[in-house]
């Protein structure tokens, strides 16, 4: 007796937006169905590793397509490893990615949107419902008995129903009952273009059940199961053999993504290490791309024997978004995830593979437009390398793209060779400044010193750059310096202002020093210590820390959302005497009156670098009082 099952709320969602035919190319169906079972082929040579008698009854595995016309029926079976009532349940009523539910729970109004990217997070067996109004799938799992088949089936309406039944073989039967106006998927030339268009690659047979006349009589036809691939793994053909459109195609097979890939790296190594790999960078990053239980890695193979999916151990984690897989003869067949942490082999193809993934992004950067939009999607995640492998960073600090302030360049991002190659005379350093937006880094006033003199600096304001640029000294032999930092050592940079060259000094050495005097008394022991800037230009005033440790807003802010406490910092307080409003303050005779002003100038130091203050009613008060005064 069939038992009826509700579909997982997700699943539901997804298969109305299926069944209402949302997908252009209606096609790629039949390729994530035959990617399944080969997948599921796989999985079974591998388990016949240690367990030959699973396959002992079956040794040669096919995928085999039969359209039956009267019935109106697609069927796509493997001899692969099959499922048991449990397992079918649990793969196909629920969608288990986390990746899939992100997207789900943030699914629009625009359902054409969605359509087009719903195929990125693997959920391929559920597209087959954009051509079918019911799909049976009857399978049995490797090494049960015949009575242990499973019995699956739904229209897509919400419900499913699951029961045992009888099947001769292992492996699985998908059985797509055709929507009326999809009956070309009947046809066999239409089939077998469609294989031929997506499934040349896989590395198992595909038959599909023809007729064909055999002679010159219209009835006298014969029926037969015809291979209609290659069947010969696309990674072990030698890269010039293979063209784009084969590489992008087996990027889908491998990843279950509906769009192409960025960039790919194929390379064939003997010698140290014996091995073969196939490297993707994908279009777009999945949603879930900072989600720590993301399932990343890459497929193993060895010996051209599928091992595993989603191996960790052969690419560091801020690479998690490449994709693809590495063939190797230098690991045993039986190895384990256990083994793979503790090998040498491992670790050396780890090295290798991440060098080959840096070369990939290397050479994509030639193409300044598809650069530009693989850092737009993973750059923030290529700075995690940065800090993480150390070995690396020489190669990762070539991949970096920044913003500055460089006139014109608003929407563009610089790699640190350009910054370079462009220092004015005179420069020794790389200046940066980090905040809170792009806005508050782009008007902040420890840049108006280095914007007269031409220099470019670099806008940092994502929460990695804090932790990424803690760990950096210097590219090509210049030092990062912070814009903030108490020396900014701007000796010989020739000015690229006519108004700092033919501007007078103003004022003496003495009058600084009173002015100096003043504030220090002014404020007591909420400064550190009171100096002229040198930086300012326009503001009246800025803060820098001892020894240029000052904490920046974002640190505070990473503080503060760990529960942690805020250390108590004293700043120098840098003014500008040439600010109207710091001139107007020292014009004040009143003591208690300058104390305001010099409390006030201070305030909107501490403002402008953390972007708030411990008290603002304080300032306001302060603040009222002068404008009233």
């Amino acid at each position: 007796m069939a038992e009826v099952h509700q579909f997982q709320t997700k699943v539901s969602k997804l298969l109305k937006l299926l069944a209402n035919s949302l997908y252009s190319n209606k096609e790629v169906f039949l390729r994530e169905i035959v990617s399944n079972a080969s997948d599921a082929i796989d999985k079974l040579r591998f388990a016949a590793i240690s367990k030959p008698e699973l396959t002992a009854d079956d040794p040669s595995f096919s995928i085999r397509i039969r359209a039956d016309k009267d019935a109106g029926t697609l069927t796509i079976s493997d001899n692969g490893i099959g499922m048991t009532l449990e397992q079918a349940n649990e793969h196909l009523g629920t969608i288990a990615q986390s990746g899939t539910e992100d997207f789900l729970e943030n699914l629009s109004a625009d359902d054409a949107k969605n359509a087009q990217q719903i195929g990125q997070f693997g959920v391929g067996f559920y597209s087959s419902f954009i051509v079918a109004d019911r799909v049976t799938v009857i399978s049995r799992a490797a090494g049960t008995a015949e009575n242990e088949a499973v019995k699956w089936e739904s229209d897509g309406s919400g419900t499913y129903t699951s029961e045992l039944t009888t099947r001769a073989g292992r492996g699985t039967d998908v059985i797509l009952h055709l929507k009326a106006d999809e009956t070309s998927f009947l046809e066999p030339w239409t089939l077998r273009s469609t294989i031929t268009k997506y499934s040349d690659h896989i590395s198992t047979p595909v038959y599909l059940w023809e007729t064909r006349q055999k002679g010159d009589e219209e009835k006298d036809t014969v029926s037969e199961w015809v291979q209609v691939n290659d069947a010969k793994a696309l990674w072990t053909i030698a890269p010039k053999e293979v063209t784009e459109e084969q590489y992008k195609e087996f990027y889908k097979h491998l990843t279950h993504d509906w769009e192409d890939p960025l960039a790919w790296a194929h390379n064939r190594v003997e010698g140290d290490l014996d091995y073969i790999s196939l490297l993707y960078c994908p279009s777009r990053a999945p949603m879930d791309l900072y989600n720590r239980d993301l399932q990343k890695g890459l497929k193993l193979f060895v010996q051209r024997v599928f091992i595993m999916d989603r191996a960790e151990e052969f690419l560091p984690n801020y690479l998690r978004f490449v994709k693809g897989l590495v063939d190797t003869n230098d690991l045993p067949l039986n190895v384990s995830r256990e083994l793979l942490q503790e090998s040498r082999v491992a670790a050396k193809l780890k090295r290798a593979l991440t060098r080959r993934s840096l070369d990939m992004f290397a050479k994509l950067s030639e193409d300044k437009e598809k650069y530009a939009a693989f850092w737009t999607q993973f750059g923030r995640v290529l700075k995690e390398g940065v800090v993480e492998d150390p070995d690396s960073r020489d190669a990762i600090l070539k991949l970096l793209r920044f913003a500055t302030t460089k006139e014109g360049a608003a929407s563009e991002t610089v790699s640190l060779a350009d910054y370079v190659a462009r220092m004015p005379e005179g420069q020794k350093n790389i200046y940066y400044i980090i905040a809170s937006s792009r806005e508050a880094a782009e008007g902040s006033p420890y840049l108006e010193v280095l914007r007269r003199k031409g220099v470019e600096v670099i806008l940092l304001w994502e929460r990695i750059d804090e932790w990424m640029m803690g760990s950096l000294e210097e590219f090509e032999g210049k030092k990062f310096i912070s814009a903030t930092a108490a020396d900014l050592d701007l000796e010989g940079v020739k000015s690229e202002s006519k108004d700092e060259a033919e501007k007078p000094a103003e004022g003496s050495r003495e009058d600084d020093d009173k002015a100096v005097a003043r504030f220090k008394a002014a404020l007591g022991d909420k400064v550190e210590d009171v100096r002229v800037s040198t930086r300012l230009v326009d503001s009246a005033s800025c803060v820098v820390g001892a020894h240029d440790q000052m904490l920046t807003q974002q640190m505070r802010m990473m503080l503060q959302a760990a529960g942690q406490q805020i250390p108590e910092e004293k700043y120098t307080l840098e003014v500008n005497l040439e600010s109207p409003l710091v001139k107007k303050a020292l014009a004040e005779s009143d003591p208690d009156r300058f104390a305001e002003w010099a409390g006030v100038i201070l305030d909107q130091a501490l403002l402008s670098e953390q972007g708030s203050l411990k008290d603002p009613a304080g300032f306001l008060k302060r603040l009222n009082a002068l404008l009233l005064g």
